[in-house]
């Protein structure tokens, strides 16, 4: 599929104005070998759309016999797409899903009312040295979706819609943007793409979403004027018709957005939800251990450990 044509020939480059409502710098945390990098939520921002917790995984370099080790956890009020670009991971969940995480594919876990999940670099992964590079995110569910059935839906990498031309590639992972449509369903309006784009090449933001965010993984981009390095979220004032250029390395963005929601959200450790009633419930829940009979369930085929519910 080509770049839509319509989109560059008059691309605004956005120099005469002040682009940038928000500029985030990712807090890192090392996690025992492996770095995250945090950029939602932030101080000065908790959501960009309905996007309310966006990691940077990596990159990160593992021995033979070692390797990401998540155990099983529970979330409710939200769904999660892990995005690699080097490596894979091992997903089981409280659905029965048993599926690996690779490159470029989309794998759509929505938690609703409650689902428990652990990701693993296990089998023939941990046989030989192994890399790990990618993003997490977190989708708030809309409050009349809080508390849907769990579900996950799988879209390999040849199914996602891919732009190319004028020096870029970009793959729409989620909901819609430029005139396509990504193949997995979500539950509110939304967009989040993978671009790489050649030096010098630029990209036009959406225009059809309210709140727009990129992240750039790699390289750099300039917006009216200003370079923004990796490891840099930007988030851009609604209606602004924008376009970032890449530096002379190129630059990988994440591009994401979409509708506000009907307000603020509470988080605690994986739980996401409008109120903290649902939390509380939650944590009350996975605290009973309940497995048979409760409102979580370990995965078949990872029940034998689980964590614990923090103490504070």
């Amino acid at each position: 599929m080509s770049w839509n044509p319509a989109l560059d020939p008059h691309c605004p480059k956005g120099d005469a104005v002040d682009a940038i409502e928000t500029v985030i710098v990712p807090r890192a945390r090392d996690l025992g070998g492996f770095e995250v990098r945090r950029a939602l939520p932030a101080p000065r921002r908790q959501m960009v759309g309905p996007f309310i917790f966006f990691d940077q995984m990596g990159p990160a370099e593992f021995v033979t016999g070692t390797g990401i080790d998540v155990r099983p956890h529970p979330h409710i009020g939200l769904a999660t797409v892990t995005y690699l670009y080097r490596g894979k991971i091992h997903h089981r969940d409280s659905l029965g899903t048993d599926q690996w995480i690779e490159p470029g594919a989309v794998n759509w876990m929505v938690a609703g009312h409650g689902i428990t999940h652990s990701e693993r670099a296990d089998g023939e992964v941990r046989q030989k040295p192994h890399s790990l590079f990618g993003i997490q995110t977190w989708v708030a569910l809309p409050k009349d979706h809080e508390d849907n059935p769990a579900d996950f839906q799988h879209a390999p990498k040849d199914t996602l819609p891919v732009l190319e031309g004028e020096g870029k590639e970009v793959r729409l992972i989620l909901g819609d943007a430029w005139g396509e449509h990504a193949p997995v369903q979500t539950f509110s309006e939304m967009f989040y793409a993978d671009a790489v784009l050649e030096a010098g090449a630029r990209i036009p933001l959406p225009d059809n979403h309210e709140d727009r965010g990129v992240y750039v993984v790699d390289g750099s981009v300039t917006v009216a004027g200003q370079v923004y390095d990796a490891g840099q979220m930007m988030v851009f004032r609604p209606g602004d018709a924008m376009s970032l250029t890449a530096g002379d390395q190129g630059a990988r963005l994440m591009l994401l957005g979409g509708a506000t929601l009907e307000g603020s959200r509470y988080i605690w450790w994986n739980f996401v939800a409008s109120s903290q009633d649902r939390i509380d419930a939650a944590k009350e829940a996975w605290r009973a251990g309940d497995w048979a009979h409760g409102r979580f369930q370990l995965p078949p085929g990872d029940e034998d450990e689980f964590i614990p519910l923090p103490e504070t």
